[in-house]
């Protein structure tokens, strides 16, 4: 068995991963960076349309406060106060360190960081470079950390936590390559796997995307909030399938891109909640304009909150008017009647969108529609986090980004992803290294001895049972049969029936997957690590499942077709996911924090 020590482990090596482990190799303890994948393939590249923080370079009246508001107002005021604030002050400072250390933003006239409009926030607030924002922090954060004498752990998954005392003091994995095993020993760790997307059938997330984080952390005692709120982006590409789910970046709609029927019609503008009245329809110009209460803002409805443009798009289709592959038009091309040198802006501001749409379906962006519809994107639950600190319950175990709940409640407004890496990144590696240094590593013990061999057991258990022990069915046919039932069931539009369904189907594959047989041996064998994946597959499908049946409303991006309202007690309610004493899971309702009274105060003046 294969050892390694370090003072903090962290497992993730997208911008939260990376974030963390520079923070805490600066703070001067140790650190070793474990990725599931290649470092540099985190799926952070994916994010494409910018970095939220209210650096108020194209519109001065822009701070911290409306920031805040914003995320509150899209998280329909269940998120965490504190992560809100945190996120929205910081945000800021995390954008010009980021430029610090090499990132190249696209500019303003006067040279300052560019930034465009975006679903959800009321002035241009994101900082981006083109449409590939996500891929230049990721070569940033690396060219910074690299550096700073990080131990990088490539192509390694993590399968258990190991909990020593009450508290976390390392983890067990496997080398994806050749299968060999590997004790990480470590003082503190930091989780920061992402999301969850491979649990659905139609998905932007990138293969690594299977709840490992989440599943840790709950099966080492952390607890898990908001699970039912899972985000569909409303534009994913629909044709041809190979690609189909891969994003469609906001962006589109940033730089002026309208949604539009096969009637040729601008549907958006047929549901714009009370939240946004007074808007002129028509032309696409008109649609800039629209009033918030009082005050103008400069948004067209294809940049209301995302998921009540998926909502929108989904109405479209199932009630006739969507495109030939089932989906609706998203338009750039229009901007040539405004533009002389449209098709050079386009590809100059949406470089990647171009040339993904014209190498992977034929589309010419510049003078043609793309045919988009929604795609399971970003979970906003995770692992419950002190708001400052990012500790869980569980002494030692910190978690970061995607895969730490709280900061954007009910619902994510589009951009606050990559700053929600760079801020509390920056804080959970910050506090997992003081932590460490309070608490140093111990020798093993005879508790760690026995968790190493029941993950041993537990890794090798699918390969054993090839010669007969299994019921006959692969790793692949049950994460198949998993995604279909969660699309079918869990999906964008919701039911007591269909959501009751989905979870007894989830707890009859969870029962089937014990049985898994897979052939081969442990090295090149994807099929094992399918294997390996399933358990926190099933694990965070029933969390989402479990949790959207208790919510009886509907409320960001949980939808209830059967209560179609918000209930103002709901609004008061978090769902806390965890493991109970006899092994099964436990949801409890606890009541969400409010804001204190000067946020209060913010929150009302920005309603």
């Amino acid at each position: 068995m294969q050892v390694a020590e370090h003072d903090v482990l962290v497992i993730g090596a997208g911008g939260a991963g990376l974030r963390a482990a520079i923070e805490a190799s600066a703070a001067g303890v140790s650190v070793g960076l474990v990725t599931k994948s290649l470092l540099g393939k985190a799926h952070t590249v994916m994010a494409e349309g910018g970095i939220a923080a209210a650096l108020a370079n194209v519109d001065g009246r822009d701070d911290w406060r409306t920031h805040f508001a914003d995320t509150m107002r899209g998280g329909q005021y269940v998120n965490n106060p504190t992560m809100a604030e945190l996120h929205a002050r910081e945000a800021p400072d995390r954008v010009r360190e980021l430029e610090a250390w090499g990132a190249v933003f696209d500019r303003t006239n006067d040279q300052k960081i560019l930034q465009r409009n975006f679903g959800g926030h009321k002035y241009p607030r994101l900082a981006h470079v083109g449409d590939r924002t996500g891929l230049e922090m990721i070569r940033t954060l690396q060219d910074h950390g690299i550096h700073l004498g990080i131990d990088v752990h490539m192509e390694w998954t993590v399968t258990r936590l190991i909990v020593d005392g009450g508290r976390v003091v390392g983890a067990f994995g496997y080398d994806r390559e050749k299968g060999r095993f590997q004790v990480f020993r470590a003082a503190a760790v930091v989780l920061a796997t992402g999301g969850i997307g491979r649990a659905y059938r139609v998905t932007s997330n990138s293969w690594e995307y299977t709840g490992d984080g989440h599943a840790l952390a709950y099966e080492a005692g952390a607890e898990l909030i908001d699970m039912e709120y899972v985000q569909f982006h409303p534009t994913g590409m629909v044709w041809p399938p190979s690609v189909r789910g891969i994003l469609v970046t906001e962006g589109v709609r940033g730089e002026g891109g309208v949604l539009r029927n096969s009637e040729g019609q601008r549907f958006m503008f047929d549901d714009i909640p009370d939240l946004y009245k007074g808007s002129t329809a028509g032309d696409p110009e008109e649609g800039w304009r629209y009033t918030q209460g009082d005050k103008e803002a400069r948004r067209p409805p294809e940049l209301l909150t995302r998921d009540h443009v998926a909502r929108c798009i989904v109405r479209e289709i199932k009630e006739g008017r969507g495109s030939p592959h089932g989906g609706v038009f998203l338009d750039i091309a229009w901007i040539k009647e405004k533009l002389k040198d449209s098709e050079a802006h386009i590809r100059r501001k949406l470089p990647s969108m171009y040339h993904q749409f014209k190498e992977l379906a034929g589309i010419d962006i510049t003078s043609e529609a793309m045919e988009v519809g929604p795609t399971i994107h970003y979970v906003m639950g995770g692992v419950k986090v002190d708001g400052e600190t990012q500790m869980s319950r569980v002494p030692g175990l910190f978690a970061a980004g995607e895969c730490a709940g709280g900061l954007h409640g009910a619902n994510r407004l589009g951009g606050n992803s990559l700053s929600d890496l760079l801020v509390f990144g920056k804080r959970a590696g910050e506090h997992a290294a003081r932590f460490a240094g309070a608490n140093p590593r111990g020798g093993a013990s005879g508790s760690e001895d026995e968790q190493v061999e029941a993950a041993t057991r537990d890794a090798l258990a699918p390969l054993e049972r090839q010669d007969g022990g299994g019921d006959g069915v692969g790793s692949y046919a049950i994460q198949s049969e998993l995604q279909d039932l969660m699309q079918a069931k869990v999906g964008i539009v919701r039911s007591q029936a269909e959501l009751e369904s989905g979870l007894e189907d989830v707890l009859a594959l969870k029962e089937r997957s014990r049985n898994v047989s897979v052939a081969g041996n442990r090295a090149y064998n994807p099929g094992w690590h399918t294997a390996l994946d399933l358990p926190n597959l099933l694990l965070v499908s029933e969390a989402v499942a479990r949790a959207a049946a208790l919510r009886k409303e509907s409320r960001g991006a949980h939808f209830r077709e059967d209560h179609t309202a918000k209930d103002e007690r709901w609004g008061r309610t978090t769902l806390v996911v965890r493991k109970g004493a006899d092994g099964e899971m436990e949801i409890e309702e606890e009541a969400v924090t409010p804001p204190r009274e000067e946020l209060q105060q913010i929150i009302e003046e920005n309603r």
